[in-house]
């Protein structure tokens, strides 16, 4: 991978990130892992900003390090997934595809919760 498209990517990336923080079922922090790693590749810049970022830089740190997620990320996530999924429901098109989503929802809201907590 050139240097370039690793820089793209991780801007695009951050920029999707950036978004999912307003707009619920938009995630944000796999967005931003995928970040720090294209800009690792890319930029040691943009790489060095996200770890040294009062917000970005301790979920990225605890992440690399631990694998952990702090209780305050789980709960907002978590917020965020039921938000998302009780405005699906109002205005569902598709059965099978609620369905579906509601899967994925609840996997992802059992990994969130299975991951431990920084120390």
């Amino acid at each position: 991978m050139t240097r370039i498209i690793a820089l793209l990517l991780a801007y695009l990336f951050l920029a999707l990130a950036l978004i999912g923080i307003f707009l619920p079922g938009l995630p944000t922090v796999p967005f931003l892992l995928l970040a720090a790693w294209f800009s690792a590749k890319g930029s040691q810049r943009l790489h060095k900003w996200l770890y040294e970022h009062p917000k970005f830089g301790s979920i990225l740190i605890n992440w690399e390090q631990q694998k952990a997620i702090s209780r305050g990320s789980k709960i907002i996530a978590i917020l965020m997934l039921c938000g998302s999924w009780f405005i699906l429901y109002h205005y569902m098109i598709s059965v099978w595809m609620f369905a579906g989503i509601t899967a994925i929802f609840l996997v992802v809201s059992v990994y969130l919760i299975t991951r431990p907590e920084p120390h």
